[in-house]
């Protein structure tokens, strides 16, 4: 494998998460801007994207392979439930 089919598989591990991060960035401003627990869109980028990256890379540890359904469920359930916590969704 050389270096740019690495890069290309690195990217398309990535990929779900940074989309998923961003739209929940995004979303979260939307919807409930004023009571975002961490103001600056790109620490909470980057919180989401470290919990996606690190659901990701359970998932490819614990199967074995990249790409399996129930990894995709958990990577929703986790970032959906940070987003929550830092947009202090129990204050409801």
């Amino acid at each position: 494998m050389d270096p740019l089919d690495i890069l290309n598989h690195l990217l398309n591990f990535i990929a779900p998460a940074a989309a998923l991060a961003l739209a929940l960035v995004l979303c979260g401003r939307f919807f409930n801007a004023k009571a975002a627990a961490v103001r600056s869109p790109w620490r909470q980028f980057a919180l989401l994207f470290a919990v996606a990256l690190a659901v990701l890379a359970a998932g490819l540890v614990l199967w074995g392979r990249d790409g399996k359904m129930l990894t995709y469920a958990a990577l929703v359930v986790a970032t959906a439930t940070c987003q929550w916590l830092l947009l202090r969704g129990w204050k409801g």
